[in-house]
């Protein structure tokens, strides 16, 4: 069996919302709640927290969290967690963002699972039917189209497929949830672990620098991305004002 473990990159120093992983939610510290929900997966051998900050490495000693001190230098979380997964011993790696408290372990068991099943793809993800208008034309929330063998063809931000004959343009897009499936990305990534060594390895697309999306760099280099429909969604937190929502979100979700 293949041996994957999970890996949540966590900074202090967020430009938007400073001192995020250490937030409260409903009494205990986002990047604990991570940590709690990603180490319930039954299919996660380990789960670590990576991070370059002494308080972050402090709080998750002190909560009985596993955490790998690595470098300030990384410009991202993947390249954050290719670092701490160097000297780790496994074949699959679970890259859940530090700022998704709701993610659910069946999540991340469907993430490993799509890699021990399918031999072709590199890397594996989720997506979920977005079923209001809002999410489908924010650029905040990242969109995905899949070919019939459910590997990824694009990610926007961008409303994609377009509905031509539904929306005369993008300001009077409407939304009608059985007429019109749209996808959009939960944020969690399965790599084998020599292509994440790959990955990060990679300079940066195009496209990717278009977007900001770093899942574009695999798709540009020939990658297969494989993704799985899930039921779940996720709500993450990027600024003071989504804790807020998060407080409310989670009454309605748990």
């Amino acid at each position: 069996m293949q041996k994957a473990v999970a890996i949540i990159p966590a900074r202090y120093d967020s430009t938007r919302f400073p001192g995020k992983p250490l937030a409260t939610l409903h009494g205990k510290t986002i990047i604990q709640r991570v940590f709690e929900q990603v180490s319930a997966s039954n299919l996660i051998d380990s789960a670590y927290i990576a991070t370059d900050d002494k308080r972050i490495y402090d709080a998750v000693t002190d909560f009985g969290g596993s955490v790998i001190m690595t470098s300030s230098d990384h410009e991202c979380g993947t390249d954050r967690i290719a670092e701490a997964a160097r000297d780790i011993k496994c074949d699959i790696i679970i890259n859940v963002q530090g700022d998704e408290p709701f993610i659910r372990p069946e999540m991340v068991d469907d993430t490993v699972k799509v890699l021990r099943d399918d031999r072709k793809a590199s890397m594996s993800t989720l997506a979920v039917k977005i079923k209001n208008r809002e999410d489908m034309i924010s650029p905040h929330v990242v969109k995905v189209v899949m070919d019939n063998d459910g590997y990824a063809l694009y990610f926007s931000r961008s409303p994609v497929p377009y509905y031509r004959d539904c929306w005369e343009n993008l300001e009077n897009i409407t939304f009608d949830e059985k007429k019109n499936v749209v996808f959009k990305h939960i944020g969690i990534y399965g790599f084998r672990k020599e292509m994440l060594i790959k990955f990060t390895s990679m300079g940066k697309s195009w496209l990717e620098g278009v977007e900001k999306l770093e899942q574009l760099r695999a798709l540009a280099s020939g990658m297969k991305i494989k993704v799985k429909e899930t039921q779940y969604d996720t709500f993450g937190i990027d600024t003071i004002e989504d804790l807020r929502k998060a407080e409310e979100w989670q009454s309605i979700s748990l």
